[in-house]
């Protein structure tokens, strides 16, 4: 294991350290591993909270700012974090405005996240709702899951109800347009080479050099299959069909189009596949109203990337559009 740490056991905090000595415009909680923002809680405004387990930067904590969250949790890698630090952040965000929780439907991450919002509403009244993001189309169940993966709609989610937040809108209709999202958005990745978990010292899974995992889920779980390494234009006709069939996405739909990559892979080979995405959306009449190109969900070293489609009208690009300044996604500021 070739890794720039110093012991497996400190990785996460001291990475977080590090965020704070290059972001003084957050505010990091090392005990409760959770980033704010500096401004935080922002009066009359809607909080915003995500969380999960480390290793998938810049998600979550580099989404913290001014446009998507005021919080985020971090959990060990690959791990979820605990209720106690999602009841800190849910209390430290809350102007009376309310809290929206944004989580990934991964079991251990549901069951804190809502343990974490029963304590708040007992301890301060704090109204919470809760938002699941369930986009990845890959599998019906994984090995971490009941039901979908919660996958790269997650940044869609928290940048366009970020936005709504930033508005001024009611938490209702913050989650609404969480809801909304998830529930327009799709997504489907594949991996060509597995991650380290520092702790573990050694590779999640096993692909031989000609050989990828294709669904793969962003902690190394299983996707639907492992097949022969394929040419660039084959993998996105394997990842589009599935994800253009399930909602459906039909001839005239615009759509922002999300190509992540997975930790390990240049954004040299990341545009390639968003040139074959978009070939394949124009022979089906689909409109690119808007896109995003990089490693925004990452699993650690992963080589890989995954595709998300979300069907956007007018009013998911206006928030779309709307200025945003946090450590991993700024335009309009």
């Amino acid at each position: 294991m070739k890794k720039l740490i110093n012991e497996p056991a400190g990785v996460v905090t001291e990475a977080l350290a590090g965020m704070g000595a290059a972001h003084p415009e957050l505010r990091i909680d090392l005990e409760n591993r959770i980033v704010y923002r500096a401004d935080a809680p922002v009066k009359g405004k809607v909080g915003l909270i995500s969380g999960g387990g480390s290793g998938h930067e810049p998600m979550h904590s580099g989404f913290v700012g001014l446009g998507m969250l005021d919080a985020a949790c971090a959990g060990e890698v690959f791990t979820s974090p605990v209720p106690d630090q999602m009841l800190e952040a849910t209390k430290s965000v809350d102007s009376g405005a309310g809290v929206l929780h944004i989580v990934k439907n991964y079991t251990g991450d549901i069951m804190n996240f809502e343990m974490a919002a029963e304590l708040a509403a007992a301890e301060t009244g704090t109204e919470v709702i809760q938002v699941v993001t369930n986009d990845d189309v890959a599998v019906k169940d994984s090995l971490y899951t009941a039901g979908r993966r919660g996958v790269g709609v997650t940044v869609l989610v928290e940048k366009l109800a970020g936005a709504a937040a930033e508005q001024g809108r009611p938490l209702k209709e913050v989650a609404d347009v969480a809801q909304l999202v998830n529930d327009n958005g799709r997504s489907m990745g594949i991996a060509l080479t597995p991650c380290t978990v520092p702790a573990a010292g050694k590779p999640t899974f096993t692909l031989a050099e000609d050989e990828m995992e294709v669904g793969v889920g962003i902690h190394g779980e299983p996707g639907r299959a492992t097949v022969k390494l394929a040419p660039a234009r084959e993998i996105a006709e394997m990842l589009m069909e599935p994800i253009l069939s399930d909602l459906p996405f039909k001839t005239g739909d615009n759509v922002i189009a999300f190509i992540n990559g997975m930790g390990g892979t240049p954004l040299l080979e990341l545009y390639l596949m968003f040139g074959e995405v978009a070939r394949i959306l124009k022979g089906h009449g689909i409109e690119i109203a808007r896109s995003l190109t990089g490693s925004y969900m990452t699993s650690l070293e992963m080589a890989g990337c995954s595709v998300t489609l979300l069907k956007a009208n007018d009013d998911i690009m206006t928030l779309w559009d709307a200025p945003v300044n946090t450590p991993a996604l700024r335009w309009g500021v």
